[in-house]
């Protein structure tokens, strides 16, 4: 049951390791076609050394292009999401106002007390743990 959840916890891993690979698999496959029919037509012997420093070139010119661009990008939000940067508090900010219009409908008499005691206990950032309340 065990590995049956992790293939379920990280499909989308998965996922886009298989299109990785099969992706890598077919750039080399068909640049292998292309070395080859280049080579006969330059009256050259077919030869495995050459051909991998060109696929090894052109595959690093396309990560360094597209695949370290787009870790950047996705990578580098995800870090300053994580950190807590102004654009990643907006939909909490949001959510949280909302929770205080609730509380001090439900409860006028003591609603605002909930809230002002809530915001001393999780003074730091919205992922923080509450922190003890001080004497």
């Amino acid at each position: 049951m065990q590995q049956h959840s992790l293939w379920r916890a990280y499909s989308y891993a998965w996922i886009t390791l298989a299109f990785f690979a099969f992706s890598l698999v077919g750039h080399w496959l068909f640049g292998w076609f292309a070395f080859v029919q280049e080579q006969a037509e330059h009256g050259q012997p077919v030869e495995f050394s050459p051909y991998l420093t060109e696929m090894l070139r052109d595959t690093f010119e396309n990560w360094q292009s597209e695949f370290l661009q787009l870790l950047w990008q996705v990578g580098g939000l995800a870090f300053f999401l994580f950190l807590g940067s102004p654009q990643s508090k907006e939909g909490s900010d949001r959510l949280e106002a909302k929770i205080d219009v609730i509380l001090r409908k439900v409860d006028p008499v003591d609603g605002e007390g909930v809230i002002r005691d809530l915001d001393e206990q999780y003074s730091g950032r919205h992922t923080d743990e509450p922190e003890a309340h001080k004497p």
